[in-house]
């Protein structure tokens, strides 16, 4: 009964892709009517679908546009050389086809929307007991969603973005740039390249890369490998080449099976694949890195079949190495 009733919602409301993940969203519901769940529950659930849905509206014109997230204080003021480092980075991505996302707030937040300018900058803001402002170039826009709950606020600034830049801040930034490397070191988020970014004498970043190395490395509590997933500068030119060249070669990836297969925008020679096969042997369970045609799967679901790819039986618990890898890709010869 209630499969059909499913059936005739989605059939009113016009749904013609996706219905058997609309259906389990509609199922995932009914179940909780089932469940005895308290009010509070219920209005959690509620209020996380909704801010989602909010998002997912906004980003959606701008799929096929490139972005980056930038994290920072809300506390940097416009004189502060901070402000001016966020606001250049953000003018330089821009120029160069990226849209910026930012928490929409003051400080870091408002310098980057300000370098992006109003059609490149997207928001999602937080709402606070504390309330500040939109920034001025957010304060008119309609790119930007207010959110009650920080984790879906993190989730829309991670899931819509294709790098990520952290300048220094407080708790709220840490918590951002932490919870950002938790995710790119269990595999949870896609490679991406981080940049964490202070201004020339700043000592913010630096100390805290003394901080990893001296007490979490050391102490065997993350890999020797795992400082490959961020560049530590103070130099907005090697941040924009530092995310650019991330993505000169590389172009997505995807597990199928126990394979992971990264597709390329240019096919590598053998010679460089064996060069690759012999450097990265560490990061391999078994076998080889070798050149594929698209897999059954890929295949199966029209995934990216014009792009070459390698293809290879990786060690999950290898994120750092894996960056290194993407790194490597994208410095071959073949890779223009």
């Amino acid at each position: 009964m209630a499969d059909d009733a499913i059936r005739a919602l989605l059939d009113d409301a016009g749904a013609t892709a996706n219905r058997d993940v609309l259906r389990d969203i509609l199922r995932t519901a009914i179940g909780l009517a089932g469940d005895d769940a308290e009010r509070l529950d219920l209005k959690i659930t509620a209020g996380a679908l909704k801010e989602m849905r909010a998002a997912f509206k906004i980003f959606a014109p701008f799929r096929g546009t490139p972005k980056v997230t930038i994290f920072g204080s809300a506390r940097t003021q416009p004189h502060d050389p901070l402000y001016a480092q966020a606001r250049d980075l953000a003018a330089q991505l821009a120029e160069r086809g990226w849209m910026v996302i930012t928490g929409a707030g003051p400080g870091i937040m408002a310098a980057g929307a300000e370098g992006a300018g109003p059609d490149r900058a997207l928001g999602v803001s937080i709402r606070l007991p504390f309330e500040e402002a939109l920034s001025d170039t957010l304060a008119a826009s309609e790119q930007v969603v207010a959110m009650k709950y920080f984790f879906t606020r993190k989730l829309m600034m991670i899931k819509e973005s294709s790098a990520f830049v952290s300048l220094p801040g407080g708790f709220g930034t840490l918590d951002e740039t932490l919870e950002l490397f938790t995710l790119l070191q269990t595999g949870k988020a896609i490679p991406a390249p981080v940049v964490l970014l202070d201004v020339p004498g700043g000592t913010y970043w630096t100390r805290w890369a003394e901080y990893v190395e001296d007490e979490l490395v050391a102490g065997g509590l993350v890999s020797p490998d795992d400082h490959d997933l961020y560049l530590v500068t103070d130099d907005v030119a090697e941040a924009v080449r530092e995310i650019e060249q991330f993505w000169r070669s590389y172009h997505s990836i995807r597990w199928v099976g126990d394979r992971l297969v990264l597709r390329l925008r240019h096919e590598p020679t053998p010679a460089e694949v064996a060069e690759l096969d012999e450097a990265f042997t560490d990061l391999l369970l078994d076998g080889h890195i070798e050149v594929s045609e698209p897999l059954p799967a890929e295949r199966s679901d029209r995934d990216h079949l014009d792009l070459p790819r390698i293809v290879m039986r990786y060690d999950p618990r290898r994120a750092g190495r894996l960056r290194a890898l993407i790194d490597a890709v994208n410095a071959l010869p073949s890779a223009g």
